[in-house]
């Protein structure tokens, strides 16, 4: 944009305006919206996202955790530079039962849960910390998200998107829509990072869960409209997940894997095809 655009002019009313491509434009209409689309700058392109689950991973203690601890660390010493996120596991589970219970509105839970998450991440950060990973507070990370991840091999944040008490109220129940999940790949689309991958306890998307029903059909991979089609009735991601790939620009795809089996972690990361994955359609 040149100088010319944005100097000060001074309109018929003597009043000094500033010239831009919005001035004066309701932020509402769609034409002016459909205008702003551009090309958008990627802040960290060589950075993977890694979802690590809290109830899946972090909650089954030393059997589980540890070899995914072991998988990431070759990751990082191989060149990798991770974002690792974290759930809140049981703890958040109960602590959403509480407040259900004593009628505390969504924008509370949202708030509540990012205790637990936090804890989680300074768990997996001291397992991480021979290896260089830092956990970053939640109040400074996005600020200072690219230094750290340009001083060390990893980063390992709550995961928790901070909406806090604006969280968006959910079509069904009071448990917030947009929990560690969404945060992860909502900053990988902030960031425009490399990938996505959700380390979850099952192989990927089945029709149903394959945990109740053995014979359920595992899905290699689908996208986002064609998932939302099916309804079906429980995923191992937030639901949320589908409309935020569906609106991203940078982020086209993401990945579910087995983190029992943790080497097919590194294998989404090195980009190969080791679980489910659900793209923008």
């Amino acid at each position: 944009m040149s100088d010319t655009i944005l100097e000060p002019r001074t309109g018929p009313d003597d009043r000094h305006h500033v010239q831009s491509m919005l001035m004066r434009e309701s932020l509402l209409d769609k034409q002016v919206m459909a205008s702003t689309e551009s090309d958008v700058v990627r802040m960290l392109p060589d950075v993977h996202v890694v979802k690590i689950g809290g109830s899946s991973i972090l909650d089954q203690g030393r059997a589980v955790t540890y070899p995914v601890v072991d998988v990431l660390a070759q990751l990082l010493k191989g060149g990798s530079k991770l974002i690792l996120g974290v759930g809140g596991g049981v703890r958040s589970r109960h602590v959403f039962s509480i407040g259900i219970d004593l009628g505390l509105p969504t924008g509370v839970l949202a708030q509540v849960s990012v205790a637990d998450a936090l804890g989680n991440a300074h768990i997996l950060g001291t397992l991480l910390s021979p290896y260089g990973v830092v956990a970053i507070p939640p109040e400074i990370f996005g600020h200072l998200l690219p230094l750290f991840i340009h001083s060390a091999p990893g980063v390992i944040f709550n995961g928790v998107p901070p909406y806090s008490l604006w969280e968006h109220p959910p079509e069904i129940g009071r448990i917030p829509p947009h929990r560690t999940d969404a945060g992860c790949l909502i900053l990988g689309e902030c960031f425009g990072c490399k990938s996505v991958t959700l380390v979850k306890d099952v192989d990927g998307l089945y029709t149903e869960d394959p945990k109740e029903n053995p014979s359920a059909s595992f899905i290699d991979s689908i996208g986002a409209n064609e998932l939302k089609k099916r309804q079906l009735k429980t995923l191992p991601f937030d639901e949320v997940l589908m409309d935020v790939l569906l609106n991203a620009r940078l982020v086209r795809q993401f990945q579910v894997v087995n983190g029992r089996d943790p080497d097919r972690i590194a294998a989404a990361v090195r980009g190969e095809h080791a679980g489910t994955i659900v793209y923008a359609d």
